[in-house]
């Protein structure tokens, strides 16, 4: 099954996979009440319910199957958008967390992903979307996080900070942080700042901001490889086995190769089942062609 997008319903197909092998989910499942992807399927299809509270009980009772087949140092990583009725935004991001964190998953984390290319709108009572919510939900209290595979460059110290009094204070004793808020930190004695400062870069922040993709082959945006990187690095070593039980055009696998993962995916849609397991095929052609050759 290595590197395998199954054909077939989420729901149905879950029972089948092991338990506890999974080191990482990393999905983005249908948006309630969006876009509709099969043909003919609609009424079965997780986005298209008759009602929100449907909706919301068909994903808890889906991730509590796939809880299972999570090893207990497992993460998920869980993307979705929200939606509009009657003028009014429903709020189903965070229903659905919250409803996963009432069925036992562990939430840690709500990100931002901010699109600083998200589509124009030409509604005129409202600012226009352009984030996403993905939450990161553990298993067990104690998994596998890898902090320093994702950490960002460190901002306070340089032409980009915009903190009042900006680079003055450091190495200056007495300075804000030891007589400010921060008093009694024993990491910002003396003015030293820098000994409270990782080498490798500071903790990665929960607003992520990348473009969103498009893959040629089909007519929406895609969620884009750097996306799935991130979460890929900080809850994965190489060989491990991700899931995307909402493949889709197949970039979570397409990333997991890059970085040597093995992948298993699920997609209802034969179409993009088969244009998935291309993606997935043809990459790792390439990457078995390189390393005959180097």
């Amino acid at each position: 099954m290595e590197n395998q997008v199954i054909l077939g319903d989420a729901r149905e197909i879950a029972p089948t996979l092991p338990d506890d092998f999974f080191q990482a989910i990393v999905t983005s499942p249908p948006y309630f009440g969006h876009r509709r992807y099969s043909e003919g399927k609609s009424q079965q299809e997780i986005g298209q319910e008759s009602d929100m509270e449907i909706y919301i009980s068909n994903l808890v009772a889906l991730f509590r199957e796939l809880r299972k087949k999570l090893k207990p140092d497992g993460l998920l990583w869980l993307n979705l958008g929200d939606t509009y009725r009657n003028k009014s935004l429903l709020g189903i991001p965070w229903r659905v967390a919250l409803s996963l964190q009432d069925d036992g998953w562990i939430l840690r984390s709500d990100i931002i992903w901010h699109k600083p290319n998200a589509m124009p709108s030409s509604i005129k009572d409202r600012p226009t979307t352009d984030h996403e919510y993905i939450f990161l939900f553990a298993k067990t209290p104690e998994y596998y996080y890898n902090a320093d595979a994702i950490r960002e460059p460190h901002i306070t110290f340089t032409e980009k900070s915009k903190m009042k009094g900006g680079r003055n204070h450091f190495g200056k004793s007495n300075g804000t942080p030891e007589i400010g808020k921060n008093s009694g930190n024993q990491n910002l004695h003396d003015g030293r700042w820098d000994q409270a400062f990782h080498p490798k870069g500071r903790n990665k922040r929960t607003v992520w901001e990348i473009p969103l993709s498009k893959f040629r082959d089909v007519h929406f945006a895609v969620y884009p490889e750097k996306l799935v990187e991130i979460c890929l690095l900080a809850s994965t070593r190489e060989q491990d086995f991700v899931l995307d039980p909402f493949t889709g055009s197949g970039t979570t696998g397409v990333v997991a190769c890059k970085l040597f993962r093995k992948f298993i995916g699920i997609e209802l849609v034969e179409k993009y089942q088969m244009m998935a397991q291309d993606r997935i095929d043809e990459l790792n052609l390439q990457l078995n062609i390189f390393n005959l050759l180097s």
